[in-house]
């Protein structure tokens, strides 16, 4: 495989970085400059990324050391196949979102509109960064970067319970992440002698089966942002931030980041191979299984929206890890192609709740009979993404179900199939009655039916993503052919 050194993904990771500065020298007094700064380095953010794909496609992998704390222990960047589909999904999705909050942010006249957007654009080069990582010393950096940048964000509503949501929120991430994760990465340096990332795994006969088990609990423990139960209930009550936030949260950074980082110490630290052979794998498949079914009946329960998707999330989520887990070619597909696939249609759920509340300041779902009436633009798009959710062609939540569904089959897990049914069943019990109910339910007596759209900085991006769960069943090629180039690298009979 060959190498090539550029600092291309420094430039990627520091263009949002460096548009701090402008984005507060503009202030609130230049409302129009701030924002324009703020779409300008997603933009660029994104041309940068883009501009790797032909690198990575052609087989090669670009990497860039910056600096050696310790032997075996760099801040370096390794821009290879997974890498990609996180980061050019979240880079994508950074440009739809700032859009999304220009609009959210000015309609509702929210205070503090410069630090939301600085923060914002801090946690952007925290998220590359992790996706850039080429090993774990440089991830955990990025990793708790991005709680720290995103802790105002959650709190940006100064209110006693965004407060308490805040703090709740920073607790588990940084104290799991601290208390656990940061051991079992000391404990695999000295074992290991390096926390490089490898394709063969780095763990494999460094140590007695027991301690690697231990390492491996540790590392689940602490990667929180994952949400895998029972740690995931900082996740709903981070559901006090704007709406935007929420969506970032959900959708372009933070549990995404999560289950990247599973992923990475799955597939990259222990290796196909010593997972099989320790039977971790088997295990976790139904503990992350487990995850799956209550958080979906969970949200099945919920009549706050955005808690309803939060629940759908931490579902949904597990499905990447269960696709790595799986370890055969048909799992590990599905699981990566989801981050992109659920992404884009979580965010437009997100949006769509976001853009509800600005035009009709309505957050129950039993508050949103006919709703498809009033905002057909919205729900339409609500409808699409949340079939997309469910799995239904040709949305491309269906893609990534059916490469989960062979893969279970093809590892001898047939009965992940009943938890993936169990699953559709769940999804469509806790979507389709919200969009039963806005488009063939009767408004309230005391509404009027005019419509009443959200601002068009918040409808165009929900179309966009909207149209993007679409494509993305369509034209899957670019995901499937870098999923392809992470199996060719990966050992064990691919």
């Amino acid at each position: 495989m060959e190498i090539i050194e550029t600092a291309m993904p420094i430039y990627a990771i520091a263009v949002s970085l460096l548009a701090i500065i402008p984005i507060g020298l503009s202030g609130e007094r230049n409302p129009n400059l701030r924002e324009s700064w703020t779409i300008t380095a997603a933009i660029l953010k994104f041309i940068i990324i883009v501009s790797m794909i032909p690198i990575v496609l052609d087989g090669k992998v670009i990497e860039y050391s910056l600096i050696t704390v310790l032997p075996g222990i760099d801040v370096k960047f390794r821009v290879d196949a997974l890498s990609l589909v996180f980061a050019v999904t979240a880079s994508f999705l950074w440009i739809v979102t700032s859009i999304f909050s220009i609009g959210y942010m000015r309609a509702l006249k929210e205070h503090s509109q410069t630090r939301y957007f600085a923060f914002f654009a801090a946690a952007m080069a925290a998220t590359i960064g992790v996706a850039f990582s080429a090993n774990l010393f440089t991830l955990f950096l990025f990793y708790e970067a991005i709680t720290i940048c995103t802790f105002p964000l959650v709190a940006h509503n100064e209110t006693p319970d965004a407060i308490k949501g805040a703090r709740r929120y920073i607790i588990y991430l940084l104290g799991t992440s601290l208390a656990f994760q940061l051991f079992a990465i000391i404990l695999t340096y000295n074992i290991a002698g390096t926390l490089e990332f490898a394709n063969h795994g780095i763990l494999a006969g460094k140590a007695s089966d027991l301690m690697l088990i231990i390492i491996f609990i540790l590392f689940i423990a602490g990667i929180t942002k994952a949400a895998l139960m029972p740690l995931h209930s900082w996740l709903p009550a981070a559901m006090v931030a704007p709406t935007p936030v929420s969506a970032f949260l959900h959708a372009v950074a933070v549990v995404n980041v999560g289950v990247f980082t599973v992923l990475k110490v799955l597939l990259y630290i222990f290796g196909t191979g010593l997972l099989y052979r320790l039977g971790i794998s088997t295990v976790f498949i139904y503990f992350v299984s487990f995850t799956i079914i209550v958080a979906s009946i969970i949200a099945l329960r919920q009549d706050n929206l955005k808690r309803m998707l939060a629940y759908s999330t931490v579902s949904q989520l597990s499905y990447i890890i269960l696709g790595a887990s799986l370890l055969g070619r048909n799992g590990i597909t599905g699981g990566i192609i989801h981050i992109a696939i659920h992404s884009f249609a979580k965010i437009t759920l997100f949006f769509a709740a976001g853009a509800i509340y600005v035009a009709n300041h309505k957050t129950m779902i039993s508050e949103l009979n006919g709703m498809g009436r009033k905002m057909p633009f919205t729900m339409t798009a609500f409808a699409i993404a949340s079939l997309s959710i469910i799995g239904i062609p040709p949305l491309s939540g269906f893609l990534s179900k059916w490469y989960l569904m062979i893969g279970s089959i093809e590892s001898g897990h047939a009965p992940i199939l009943i938890v993936l049914v169990a699953s559709t069943l769940l999804n469509a019990s806790y979507f389709l009655p919200v969009v039963y109910a806005a488009f063939f339910k009767k408004l309230p007596s005391d509404e009027k039916s005019e419509i009443r759209e959200a601002p068009a900085f918040m409808i165009i991006p929900i179309m966009v993503t909207a149209v993007g769960t679409l494509l993305l069943f369509f034209a899957p090629s670019l995901l499937l052919d870098l999923a392809g180039i992470v199996l060719g690298n990966l050992t064990g009979g691919y």
